[in-house]
Formats: C-alpha cells, structure tokens, sequence
C-alpha cells in the first residue's frame, strides 16, 4: 500500500474508498463520523458533505493549477483532495446500497437482465451503441435487475447511454466546427459523434486506465492540455468529476463558443456546479428535450448548454 501523500493526482481519481480509507486513516476517522451523521438527515445533508469536502478542496485546486502542479503543491494538497473523493465515495456507497438492496459484498446482475441489457446497450462487450430511443423504451422495463446495472457499470467507467436521438442532436448543434471532448473516458461520445460526421477529437488524462482499455481515438491529455492543444469552438464533457478545475478553464477560453455538459441533476456526483453559476460571460440553461435523450432516466440526467453571450 502506498503511503499517504505518495499517490498521484491521475489515480486519485480512480483510486476505490477502501484504498483512500487505508492511506488516509485519521482523515477517514474525522469524514466518516460526519458521514454517519448525515446519513440520519437522508439525501440533502450528504449532499451538503460532500460540497464541504469540495469547497475545502478547490482552494487546493486552485493552487495546484497556479503551480502547474508543482510536486510539492502535489503533496500538500492530495490529503483536502483524499477527503474530497473519500466524502463523495461514501456516499456513492450509501446510495448504491439504497438503489440496489445490496448493503454490503458483490453486486450481481442475474443471467436473464445481463442478456437483455447487453443486447439493448452494447455492441460488443462494454463497447456502448447509440441506443434507438423507441427500443428502450420496449426493452428497458425488461431488465429486471436495472437498479443494480448502474452501479456494477460506473465501476467501470460508464455513467450513461447516449440515445441515436442524442447523438443526432448534437451533431446537428455543432455542425460543422470543430469539436473537443475533454475527460472522454473510453470516447464513447466522441466516437458517436464522428459516426454521424461530427469532427471531434477526445481526450482524456487516463485516470482510469485500471479498469478501461483506451482506444487509440483517445489521446492522453489532461483537460487543460486539451484545450490549448485542440482549440475549438466546440467543447463537450459528460460527466465531469465533481470538484474538477478544468471546466472553470473551458469557460475562460476565448476561442469556446459552445460548451455542453451531459451530467446528473445530482450535484454531488458530477461537474463544477459553482462554475456553471458564475460563468460569467455566458449564457447557460439546462436543456430539458436533451436531457431527456440521455438514458437511463435513473440517473436524472441533465443536458446543460453554455453559449458565450460577449
């Protein structure tokens, strides 16, 4: 086990709560107690944790970016940025027990659900599809175990489905710009989007290359890179780790007209909520028709457009 301060900054991000748990043991003492407690108040006080944990964190953010991650800014900020992941972790635990009955060990999708959603969700594999919105909606109803595939899916990198509908609005939105996806993930999207024409290239800083085999589509770079080295009118992300900087860059960016964010109503768990309130010199809205295309409904997705209004 690595000792606490030496891991780096790209496998926090996909290092699991019992990890973090063992490197920062007095940290977990003091965040566990205060997740115990508000777990007595349901969703909304765990939701406030976690966005305690994240507003202690972002002045490191802050600084980490202002050092151009300095090794030394590395080290003082990683145990505010354990804490973050740690609060956030165990509260996906929470509500992964809540959603699939399964308080502790293993989570098992049965044989008949499996089938049903491989057919429906994936091409091959975990290789996503766009997925026929009319399909879905006959099929869905028919993996009986689907509060359980989420959790069994986001372990391995996956937070949602993008419907054909989806995939056809965007593209469509975007025209033909350029387009930049940053924190890609495996390029799902990014690959949809070339499918229907769309010219975007996908980065990602392979945070989770544990437990996701990049295609050679996705270059490997960290989300500021990204941006300076792909400069393009068109930014997209889906699902953007909580608490990130990087998207605070995206709206300074003079040459980003459009930025979209596929997410989840859910603050917590996804994006840079506080950047998209005070993004100033933008226009923002959630897009309820697009958020509707982003499957399952499970999740509460939310489709949110930023346009540069100056």
């Amino acid at each position: 086990m690595a000792p606490a301060g030496s891991r780096s900054l790209a496998s926090l991000e996909a290092a699991s709560l019992d990890a973090l748990m063992a490197e920062h043991p007095r940290a977990w003492e003091a965040l566990g107690a205060r997740v115990v407690e508000a777990a007595k108040g349901g969703p909304p006080a765990l939701a406030a944790l976690v966005e305690a944990a994240e507003r202690k964190a972002a002045p490191w953010r802050a600084k980490l970016e202002a050092s151009h991650h300095h090794p030394q800014v590395v080290a003082a900020a990683l145990p505010a940025l354990a804490t973050a992941r740690m609060a956030r972790l165990a509260v996906e635990r929470l509500a992964q027990s809540a959603a699939t009955g399964v308080a502790a060990g293993p989570v098992r999708l049965g044989l008949w659900s499996g089938a049903v959603a491989q057919r429906l969700l994936f091409e091959q594999g975990l290789t996503r599809k766009a997925v026929s919105l009319a399909a879905f909606r006959r099929t869905w109803p028919l993996v009986f175990d689907r509060r359980k595939l989420l959790p069994l899916l986001q372990a391995r990198g996956i937070y949602c489905f993008y419907s054909r509908e989806l995939v056809r609005h965007l593209a469509a939105r975007i025209g033909d710009r350029a387009c930049l996806e940053v924190a890609a993930g495996d390029g799902t999207l990014s690959r949809l989007l070339a499918a229907a024409g769309v010219k975007v290239q996908a980065t990602d800083d392979f945070c989770w290359a544990r437990v996701l085999a990049y295609p050679a589509s996705v270059e490997k770079l960290e989300a500021a890179a990204a941006l300076r080295a792909h400069p393009s009118p068109v930014v997209l992300c889906s699902f953007p780790p909580p608490g990130n900087a990087f998207e605070r860059a995206i709206f300074a960016s003079r040459q980003v007209e459009l930025y979209v964010v596929v997410t989840t109503r859910h603050r917590f768990a996804a994006g840079d909520w506080q950047a998209y309130a005070a993004a100033p010199g933008w226009r923002g809205r959630l897009d309820e028709d697009l958020s509707a295309l982003v499957l399952p409904p499970e999740l509460d997705p939310a489709v949110l457009v930023f346009e540069r209004a100056d």
